[in-house]
């Protein structure tokens, strides 16, 4: 079974709507891996781009609705997305994070839960040990 590659929040955006800030490495990354079936998104993801539309961070057309945006997102890498399960949950509340963002905490334990690849740019957690990060 190939490895799951797990996209933060911040990657689907970049993709979506503005591909060169991804790196060429994420961006091979992610063409290679979308027919592949193996990119992923943890579900808090889907809360994340939401919280950011309704605070004016991410601006749509009037005829494209925030889960319109999401759902298209998903269809077009092929996203598989992930459910929170007991496991995360408590991984993300353990001693290993420094850091009190809870998405990220949840994203980091659902990309080691899965014993999956993360493409991230955040700094906070390419400290993060058995966390493998990809940029």
């Amino acid at each position: 079974m190939p490895t799951k590659i797990i996209c933060d929040t911040h990657v689907l955006l970049f993709w979506a709507n503005e591909p060169d800030r991804l790196t060429s490495l994420a961006k091979k990354t992610l063409d290679e891996n979308r027919e592949r079936g193996t990119l992923a998104c943890a579900d808090i993801t889907l809360w994340e781009i939401a919280l950011l539309h309704e605070r004016g961070k991410i601006i749509l057309p009037p005829d494209i609705s925030i889960e319109r945006y999401m759902q298209a997102i998903i269809n077009a890498l092929h996203l598989e997305v992930l459910t929170i399960t007991p496991e995360i949950a408590a991984l993300s509340r353990s001693e290993m994070f420094h850091h009190q963002d809870p998405a990220d905490r949840l994203i980091a334990s659902t990309a080691i839960v899965h014993q999956a690849l993360l493409i991230s740019a955040d700094k906070r957690l390419s400290v993060l040990d058995p966390l493998r990060i990809l940029w």
